[in-house]
């Protein structure tokens, strides 16, 4: 029996570990902001859903990231006025749907169950079956499901060209992260995002070997650059392929997916110079 379709509902910014919570006076309005540590060279301003949050060097001090919270202060504000005014994009997750799988198109159907689901992608449609206890579930069992075969997809690239790139297959981490598709640290390894599996499966593996390289360069020099096209020669027409994507990243699940990789319109961000890429990790938007 086929539910009536629910709406998913966003999860909201808080701020985890390392990140704290403050507010400003900018002209007539205080404005709320997350402040994050890192190791970065200068001090950048994002702006999305949820809300304005800034990345400084620890050695930044507060007066230094205030004054250039208030120099920008006009366009802060415009931008979260902006942001205010879209309301959310999520799709409802209605029987019959069709998600992006792979590159091809996923339907996406509703029945009553256990909170489990069924794939069947050898089949002419290739079909997503949620068994739900309540129509409001769908959200959470679509992403488990998605993310489940994400794992298990991810895990199997790695092992193929890691061996390739004369590296260890490194461990796996999802993210789930609104700026990233990836990241790698020589320390706790590679993290790609779920979301990757609603792409073609070439352009999957050029992120996974983008991360796979940075195992053996943490940078992104001409040497760095070799390493990739040594595996994936045509790289860069899958590196302008994939920040097409992204652009028409459905919302399924959260707002704001939109702008995954920071090639889209939705994140707007100011840094004075480029962060700090040097180092034992590298994150990044692709």
């Amino acid at each position: 029996m086929p539910w009536p379709p629910e709406r998913a509902g966003a999860r909201d910014g808080q701020p985890a570990a390392g990140e704290s919570a403050r507010t400003i006076e900018l002209g007539e309005r205080t404005v709320a902001y997350v402040l994050r540590r890192s190791r970065r060279r200068t001090i950048g301003l994002s702006i999305d859903h949820r809300g304005l949050r800034v990345g400084a060097p620890p050695r930044a001090s507060l007066r230094d990231v205030e004054s250039l919270l208030v120099q920008h202060g006009e366009w802060i504000g415009r931008k979260l006025d902006e942001w205010r005014d879209r309301g959310p994009r999520q799709l409802p997750i209605a029987d019959g749907m069709q998600l992006p799988f792979l590159g091809e198109a996923l339907a996406i159907r509703l029945a009553i169950g256990g909170n489990r689901c069924l794939w069947n992608v050898h089949a002419a449609e290739a079909t997503l079956t949620l068994c739900l206890r309540a129509p409001a579930e769908a959200p959470r069992v679509l992403e488990r499901a998605l993310r489940e075969r994400a794992r298990e997809l991810f895990t199997e690239r790695l092992a193929h060209y890691a061996p390739l790139l004369e590296v260890s297959p490194p461990p796996l981490s999802l993210s789930a992260a609104r700026t990233r598709w990836g990241s790698c640290s020589t320390r706790s390894g590679i993290r790609l995002n779920w979301r990757l599996l609603h792409f073609p499966l070439p352009v999957i593996d050029y992120v996974v070997v983008h991360e796979l390289a940075h195992l053996r360069e943490m940078n992104h020099s001409p040497r760095f650059w070799a390493i990739v096209a040594g595996v994936c020669p045509n790289w860069q027409a899958l590196r302008v392929e994939l920040r097409v994507l992204g652009r028409a990243l459905p919302g399924l699940v959260q707002e704001g997916c939109s702008n995954l990789a920071g090639f889209g319109d939705g994140l707007q961000r100011i840094d004075g110079v480029d962060a700090d890429r040097r180092g034992r990790s590298s994150n990044h938007g692709r």
